[in-house]
């Protein structure tokens, strides 16, 4: 697995490094740290992704790099942090990008145990880690790559991001060795969240906002279902200055009884996002109801269906997840 990918690697000169149109931390910080390693090994190295990087990712050094124009003229293709073919929809709509995926080697690597539905031939690099850098990081150790200073930083972003703070239940103790690793690389983090906590500061604009979205929560499923729906109007108003899942999502995992958080943003293109977080890892599965996936505790999935449509579909959903994991629990 890791030999292919090396190989892969050592083969190109140009490499474009690819996001998913849902760009985290962990993505962002892993192809930030790719473009150094790889950079260092006189690659030349591009960043791409269909959307924008939203604001309260900006403290991540680098972020400006990241380029809206996909690299056809690279020789390789590197996906990060996905393997699902509508977190990349826009990029495949791009006029050339999906004939490039199609001709050129694409090399995957990705931290998330759900199947790969690429729709294009590709190499897969997955193994179960909170955070596709610890990956990268093997990788780089099993490659001989140095890893830089900013390197080190970008991956330790990548997994205090993805694990929030090493606090989900995914963490595993290899999380911590690798985050280890990083600091003797010099690597801190109490610099990135120094800075982290700066960019998140939020206007009072926001904050009202967020006690708006608190209050238009619903509850299903006896309350252990909790569901905020932030229609278009709320994405074109507040977005640019804070992602409103985010804004809400933790909170309504923390009230009592909750089992999976749920935001769900329609857009008048027909399209639904749905983001899930929770209590007990059945995000994935819920997610995968709708063709998603993510990790057992966090998850997303993208469709083009009704809102009034994905909400009984989404009860049916969670309910089963629901179901079979106290079913399993009791045997």
């Amino acid at each position: 697995m890791y030999e292919k990918a090396i190989a892969l690697i050592n083969d190109a000169q140009k490499i474009v490094v690819i996001q998913g149109e849902n760009p985290d931390g962990d993505s962002l910080g892993s192809s930030l740290a790719l473009e150094e390693i790889l950079g260092d090994l006189g690659k030349k190295v591009t960043i791409y992704c269909a959307t924008d990087v939203p604001k309260y990712m900006r403290y991540i050094n680098g972020w400006d790099r990241v380029e809206s124009t996909f690299a056809t003229g690279a020789d390789l293709a590197i996906i990060v942090d996905t393997s699902a073919d509508v977190l990349v929809s826009k990029a495949l709509e791009t006029p050339g990008v999906r004939s490039f995926l199609e001709s050129h080697p694409v090399l995957v690597i990705d931290h998330h145990t759900t199947e790969s539905n690429l729709s294009f031939p590709h190499t897969m690099l997955a193994d179960e880690a909170v955070a596709t850098s610890e990956i990268i990081y093997a990788l780089a150790q099993k490659a001989s790559w140095a890893i830089n200073q900013q390197a080190a930083e970008n991956m330790l972003v990548a997994i205090m991001s993805d694990s929030l703070g090493l606090t989900t239940p995914n963490v595993l103790p290899n999380s911590y060795f690798v985050a280890g690793k990083l600091t003797e690389l010099g690597a801190s983090n109490a610099v990135i969240e120094e800075r982290r906590r700066e960019f998140m500061k939020k206007s009072p604009e926001i904050l009202a906002y967020k006690g708006e979205l608190i209050g238009r929560i619903e509850y299903f499923l006896d309350g252990k279902l909790a569901l905020i729906h932030i229609p278009w109007e709320d994405i074109q108003q507040y977005s640019d200055q804070y992602n409103p899942s985010v804004l809400v999502l933790d909170e309504m995992r923390l009230v009592e009884g909750v089992e999976l958080g749920v935001a769900i943003k329609t857009y008048p293109d027909g399209k639904v996002t749905g983001k899930l977080r929770g209590n007990l890892p059945i995000a994935e599965e819920v997610a995968g109801y709708f063709g998603g996936g993510g990790h057992k505790y966090a998850a997303g999935f993208r469709v083009y269906e009704e809102y009034d449509k994905i909400v009984p579909e989404l009860l049916t959903a969670t309910e089963k997840a629901l179901k079979a994991y106290h079913d399993t629990a009791a045997a």
